[in-house]
């Protein structure tokens, strides 16, 4: 897998799915399994590695990393399954730059590379401090994927946007992850700011939850990340088939083009 692989995942008429897994949850045997599901309905597939210190997560998610972690699921674990799965959509990373900085820049790039990860998400490395792992990940072919909140500035949006490669990734609000019942309009409006500045897709998470919350989004974002919802499904016994099958016939409706 490679950038160019993240991006052709977006080049279809629809609008892609982009489910959120915790490495090692709720155990590493179910992790793999779970992957392999998600493969059959996702364009790409986000896995979190598991942190002692979560960013910006949610209680549900938050749970599920302490779950994987009581697992011993470590970001060198996370990499062998990656390895060993069959071939499926672009995986990107959900890590904090703490993990990567002691797996080593260099070397977590090359290994990385070698699980088949198109690209990583780093929610704490700031984007004026992130020139060594961009370029690090650019070697490997790797994107580091730009994360923006309705706060950042329109100058700031600019500088992130000017960088990004693969997609980026919209907050939808400020806050932390967790299922929400629809979006104020100012949403709709920052989306549609971010979409007109990116050169690649924008894909909204946090509080993606239901059919209905990618039916409002839909014209405005090119791709919808699940990740509470899908976890919280998870604890309760649901098979990831259940839960994202009406998210991808929602995504699949969408027939007007990825940047119309």
């Amino acid at each position: 897998m490679s950038i160019e692989e993240l991006e052709k995942a977006f080049a279809t008429d629809r609008k892609a799915l982009m489910p959120f897994l915790m490495s090692g949850h709720p155990t590493p045997e179910s992790f793999a399994r779970n992957l392999r599901e998600a493969a059959e309905y996702a364009d790409v597939i986000e896995v979190g590695v598991p942190f002692s210190d979560p960013l910006a997560d949610g209680p549900v998610i938050q749970a599920a990393a302490a779950q994987a972690l009581s697992h011993r699921t470590t970001l060198r674990s996370t990499l062998e399954v990656l390895t060993a799965r069959d071939d499926g959509p672009p995986v990107v990373l959900m890590l904090s730059v703490n993990q990567v900085l002691a797996y080593g820049v260099a070397k977590f790039a090359a290994s990385a590379k070698q699980a088949k990860v198109s690209g990583a998400i780093v929610p704490d490395l700031p984007f004026e401090e992130s020139a060594q792992v961009r370029e690090a990940f650019a070697h490997e072919q790797i994107a580091l994927i730009p994360m923006l909140a309705p706060t950042t500035s329109d100058e700031r949006k600019r500088a992130i946007l000017g960088k990004a490669r693969g997609f980026a990734y919209l907050i939808s609000v400020a806050g932390v992850t967790g299922t929400r019942d629809s979006y104020p309009p100012e949403t709709l409006a920052y989306i549609r700011s971010a979409r007109e500045l990116s050169p690649v897709p924008v894909c909204v998470g946090f509080g993606i939850s239901k059919p209905q919350h990618i039916e409002q989004l839909r014209q405005s974002a090119d791709g919808f990340i699940v990740g509470s919802a899908l976890i919280r499904g998870i604890d309760e016994a649901r098979s990831v088939a259940d839960i994202l099958k009406p998210l991808r016939r929602a995504c699949d409706t969408a027939l007007t083009g990825n940047r119309s």
